[in-house]
């Protein structure tokens, strides 16, 4: 009884702490979001033009940055003391076999971008990538009972437009000495790349509702990238192994052994940072609010793309630019409305619940007048 008692409270308090770091951890995990995105489409495509040819290699730096997570799981508990959760308490079987099965279907994702941005220039894989958005809605809704909103089908219906122009143009972005196959293929394992990403999002919402802390999100995270390093580890295996990436280093990269290697472990820290970055989007808002945040940088990965590489960013590309931002735009401008009304409508409650006598004024007839407009949209 004493340890259920125990084990009960340690879970509030967990919870409770989520809660008081929830802006914190929001900001922090955004700015992750942020730098690993950016960085790691350029490394990628860094390492692609300048002779690195494995797509195994590319693949296996997606996940390979799992160590890292020890140090955010452990230290706090074993050294610095500033928790009393034992790391992988509550990590039930459940939780460890789904973790290890998202972590395979990761793996996968990270192959088939591999393969995209091997072949594109990272402004069009990015455009491209911004469809997995109309994906995670469907998905959502199915999964996870996510409800369709004016703001929301607005935001997808602009980004999928946007997408559907670029593809229109392919024609004309293909890079010199590119075939019309091998660009095709980077365009189907792009949007696959997308459309399994998008399936990952709402499943992630969906387990973690069963996590009651951070810490639980960085634990699980560990498992799914080592599942993931497992599979590309495989793969490379098949594919000449590590000595195989150490001929390519001396022999084929012409930038150099040093900076192949650099590249390497600039490319394993950026990638850790993104999917870390994505899974607490995920845990402190949900998998439609990730995936919107997520687009909103491929706009960003597309000027990046432009600006460090000297990508063509013609007509279609503007047009598909302003569009992604146009939505992100709008479905940003419609959550602050929403969280707005839902103060509002908290607001009315509370002077309901405290029996006020006197008739609302025009201004409080006029917010809840707007409150049920509202809501009435939404429905």
């Amino acid at each position: 009884m004493n340890n259920t008692t125990s084990s009960d409270e340690q879970s509030h308090d967990e919870r409770t702490m989520t809660n008081k770091r929830y802006l914190p951890l929001l900001l922090i995990n955004y700015a992750c979001l942020f730098v690993g995105s950016l960085s790691s489409s350029l490394l990628s495509k860094y390492y692609f033009n300048h002779k690195g040819s494995s797509r195994w290699v590319s693949t296996w730096v997606q996940s390979a940055g799992f160590p890292l997570l020890f140090i955010p799981i452990f230290l706090p508990y074993f050294l610095f003391k500033s928790t009393q959760r034992k790391p992988f308490t509550q990590f039930t079987p459940k939780i460890l076999m789904l973790s290890i099965f998202i972590g395979l279907m990761i793996g996968i994702n990270n192959l088939l971008f591999s393969w995209g941005i091997s072949y594109l220039p990272v402004s069009t894989s990015s455009l491209l990538l911004s469809s997995q958005l109309v994906f995670t809605l469907i998905l959502s809704v199915i999964i996870v009972k996510q409800k369709i909103t004016f703001m929301n089908l607005n935001c997808v219906i602009l980004l999928t437009l946007g997408s559907a122009l670029l593809a229109l143009e392919s024609n004309n972005d293909k890079p010199h000495g590119l075939t019309r196959a091998k660009y095709f293929i980077g365009f189907v394992a792009t949007i696959g790349a997308g459309l399994l990403f998008s399936l990952y999002l709402p499943i992630m919402e969906k387990i973690y509702n069963e996590v009651y802390c951070y810490a639980m999100v960085v634990e699980m995270q560990l498992v799914m990238e080592i599942a993931a390093t497992v599979l590309a580890t495989v793969g490379m295996a098949c594919d000449g192994g590590f000595a195989e990436m150490k001929k390519e280093a001396r022999e084929v990269f012409d930038k150099g052994e040093s900076v192949y290697w650099a590249t390497v472990t600039s490319n394993v820290v950026s990638w850790q940072l993104c999917f870390m970055g994505t899974a607490g989007m995920v845990f402190l808002t949900c998998s439609i609010t990730g995936g919107i945040c997520m687009t909103a940088l491929l706009v960003i990965n597309v000027l990046g793309g432009v600006l460090v590489y000297k990508e063509e960013f013609g007509g279609i590309k503007i047009v598909s630019t302003l569009m992604c931002g146009w939505g992100f735009c709008s479905y940003v401008y419609g959550m602050y409305v929403k969280n707005k009304m839902k103060n509002l409508d908290h607001g009315l409650e509370q002077n309901q619940i405290m029996n006020i006598a006197r008739p609302p004024n025009a201004i409080e007839m006029a917010q809840l007048v707007a409150l049920r407009a509202n809501n009435f949209l939404n429905l």
